[in-house]
């Protein structure tokens, strides 16, 4: 029961929010807040009881759920980022009441769906609640009604359709090999099957889940999707959303590649690109929120990498390299939710009271705002690798798995040691841009005296309910900060011990010296000097490097109607579906175009 619980309660909520919200909308964020507070108190009481569930009869083998370690953990984690973003909606969205009522049903019905996904024993299990998130979370970025925001979402939306189709058809591949889809049973299912097969079906899933997750070529939804909806929302995408197809490489990987040299290179390609690419355009960014998009694109490649590395270090027979890249995968995972929560809230104080996005326009307004300096200043330093801040253990274990697997190799060893000088360059990219975006905000003033006057004088730009929500998000990153605690989780999470790891001996704090001395020359020599010059943001990023506008859409616009075309005419006599088919193809024409 408290497993369904926490499944089913949001589930159920979202309607009669919804009912409320068209009543009584004046009530509708206390009742939100209130049914979010409940949800965390669930998962709390799986720390303390164990659960498990099965229902059958569903897609022939049932649905089933369980707790325990990573799952959890991340049930917590995802109440805490819906418990967050919701008190902190109650300063955000004061002034606005028209479509609240849909936007916290579709809140709480993507709540039920990544409790779903988080607590699956089984990829069919993933896969239904993975669906049912990928539309329940479309409306969050169409919310604005902007011409923006309808492109934006569009495109989130198709990328997630032709995501789950692609997924779906490594799930059936998988199927057919091993007989089932448990993340339990496939390994000894799978002893003795046709690996070309299981290398299709694994492809297959990676591009499905990867989708979602922001993954090389299927990102292009993540730098338009965040920055026109509401920050809340964000938060919400890149803190927990794309963990959810992290979630399902992670587990397929484990279950099925977990020493796979042939299918740890396939991943560890695109996982390369995505961490170096996402951490380029973040440079290239002059917009508050898209920078943050840009930079959990990088994070996600940091994530994959890791999970590439642990399949390789288990093929080349490294235990402790496994391990490492292990804990660096589960740890970065909780880091990286906490700290686009903490990020993007801030971001969202910023939006709410400046009604801007653009650096140039934002400059200086976070000037004697004390919690919202304080929240920022710790969430960029724990993102950027510092030290003696979160995401420096978390970084450093990734590293170090990467270390230990590319020693090990043998025709690999080049490719992995030229990863690791990737991974060290887009760890400097990353301190550049965080270093941009806290400068802009916190110590230079805008050009326009007059709008840094009105800047000073708005002092409290946070309620005191949403300045706890920020300090509270800094709180939890400092204490994941602290080796005893991250190891302790990591071993929870993983099932893994680890004898020796110092995170601060020198060779260890090297990596970070070499990425935050890389950030600084960046920012001082590109940054300052060629993308700002004279306090003026340029966006110097060509637009004909759009995958979407120069790549996918015009391919669809070509391959859409040879589909449909033929089918109209295969109606063509038809006078009832004559004018349907022609108009599929007139619509498919006008929304890729």
């Amino acid at each position: 029961m408290l497993i369904a619980s926490l499944i089913l309660f949001p589930i159920a909520a979202a309607p009669v929010l919804y009912a409320l919200g068209r009543t009584k909308d004046r009530m509708l964020d206390s009742l939100a807040a209130a049914a979010a507070g409940l949800e965390m108190l669930l998962s709390l009481l799986l720390l303390i009881r164990p659960a498990a569930l099965v229902v059958p009869g569903i897609l022939g083998s049932g649905l089933t759920f369980s707790s325990g370690g990573f799952r959890t953990v991340y049930s917590l984690v995802t109440s805490g980022l819906w418990l967050g973003t919701t008190l902190f909606g109650k300063q955000y969205f004061r002034h606005e009441r028209m479509g609240m009522a849909g936007y916290w049903a579709f809140v709480f019905l993507t709540l039920g769906a990544a409790q779903g996904v988080m607590l699956s024993t089984d990829i069919m299990t993933t896969y239904v609640f993975f669906e049912i998130l990928s539309l329940s979370s479309f409306p969050w970025v169409l919310h604005e009604r902007t011409d923006e925001a309808i492109r934006a979402a569009c495109t989130y939306l198709a990328v997630a359709v032709i995501g789950g189709l692609i997924l779906f058809m490594g799930l059936l591949l998988l199927f057919g090999e091993a007989g089932t889809l448990s993340y339990d049973a496939l390994p000894a299912a799978l002893a003795g099957t046709d690996r070309n097969r299981v290398i299709a079906a694994g492809v297959c899933i990676l591009l499905g889940f990867g989708a979602k997750a922001g993954m090389f070529p299927l990102h292009v939804w993540l730098p338009k999707a965040h920055p026109v909806a509401p920050a809340p929302a964000s938060a919400l995408l890149s803190g927990l959303l794309t963990k959810v197809g992290v979630y399902g490489i992670l587990m397929t990987v484990r279950a099925v590649f977990a020493d796979s040299q042939t299918f740890g290179v396939i991943l560890l390609v695109p996982a390369v690109i995505t961490m170096v690419l996402g951490a380029v355009l973040a440079v290239f960014s002059t917009n508050l929120k898209r920078t943050l998009a840009c930079s959990s694109m990088s994070q996600i490649g940091f994530i994959l990498v890791g999970i590439a590395a642990g399949s390789l270090a288990g093929a080349f027979g490294t235990e402790d390299g496994a391990v490492l890249a292990s804990w660096g995968v589960v740890l970065h995972m909780v880091n990286h939710s906490t700290l686009k929560l903490v990020l993007f809230l801030c971001a969202g104080a910023v939006a709410m009271n400046t009604h801007q996005l653009s650096l140039e326009k934002v400059r200086g307004y976070g000037r004697n705002k004390p919690v919202l300096h304080a929240a920022f200043a710790v969430g960029a330093l724990g993102i950027s690798g510092v030290p003696f801040f979160n995401g420096y253990l978390s970084k450093t274990l990734l590293h170090e798995g990467l270390v230990h697997a590319a020693a090990h190799a043998v025709w690999l060893a080049p490719l992995l040691r030229g990863t690791e000088i990737l991974f060290l360059l887009s760890g400097g990219l990353t301190f550049a841009y965080m270093l941009r975006l806290y400068l802009c905000l916190f110590r230079q003033k805008n050009a326009d005296s007059s709008v840094q006057t009105a800047y000073d004088g708005d002092r409290s730009c946070t309620t005191p309910l949403s300045s706890c929500v920020l300090l509270a998000g800094a709180a939890v990153l400092l204490a994941l900060g602290v080796p005893p605690v991250s190891t302790a989780l990591a071993a929870v999470m993983t099932g893994t011990s680890l004898e020796h790891f110092a995170p601060f001996a020198w060779e260890n704090l090297k990596g970070a010296v070499i990425s935050l001395s890389t950030g600084a020359v960046v920012y001082l020599v590109f940054i300052r000097r060629i993308l700002c010059p004279a306090g003026l943001d340029r966006n110097l990023w060509p637009r004909r490097l759009d995958l979407e506008d120069t790549v996918y859409r015009p391919m669809l616009l070509c391959i859409l109607p040879g589909i449909l075309g033929p089918v109209a005419r295969l109606f063509g006599e038809n006078l009832l579906l004559r004018p349907l088919c022609r108009g599929l193809v007139l619509a498919a024409s006008v929304i890729v175009s």
